[in-house]
């Protein structure tokens, strides 16, 4: 019977920086405070949810609802749009509203809360439209909304 040769310590500890290199990646593309970025706290609404006031959100304005990971705009004729706020680049919750602008914190990506379009690369996709509603005077946003 064949004997199987043993692993060199060269070849173990090879092993193990590797991996530990490949865990740095993996840590890079965790949200800031350490959430990660693809599990239930990046993620958008599954079902309607109520945001706030209608009032909150201006015309040719944006409000940033990070704890739902949503952006509602409103264009200068009054219309709501709604659009997702997890980066279309490596799934990052956006934490920042600069204007109208988004600003991703995990590798700049930017996006025009108006439209949803990329304004600045690494992202090349824009963001995921939500539907948006006002009800009663609030602002309800997700699917069934």
């Amino acid at each position: 019977m064949p004997t199987r040769p043993f692993a060199s310590r060269r070849t173990v500890l090879r092993g193990a920086a590797v991996t530990s290199v490949a865990g740095l990646g993996a840590a890079a593309c965790k949200a800031p405070g350490g959430a990660a970025t693809a599990g239930a706290a990046g993620a958008t609404p599954t079902a309607p949810v109520d945001l706030g006031a209608e009032s909150e959100v201006a015309k040719g304005g944006a409000q940033l609802y990070r704890e739902h990971n949503v952006v509602v705009s409103r264009t200068a004729d009054g219309a709501l749009k709604a659009y997702s706020t997890i980066c279309t680049h490596a799934g990052c919750p956006i934490n920042k509203l600069q204007g109208t602008t988004l600003v991703c914190p995990c590798h700049g990506s930017e996006f025009d809360a108006l439209t949803g379009k990329v304004v600045r690369s690494p992202a090349t996709e824009p963001l995921d439209a939500l539907p948006v509603k006002a009800a009663n005077g609030r602002i309800v946003a997700g699917p069934g909304a």
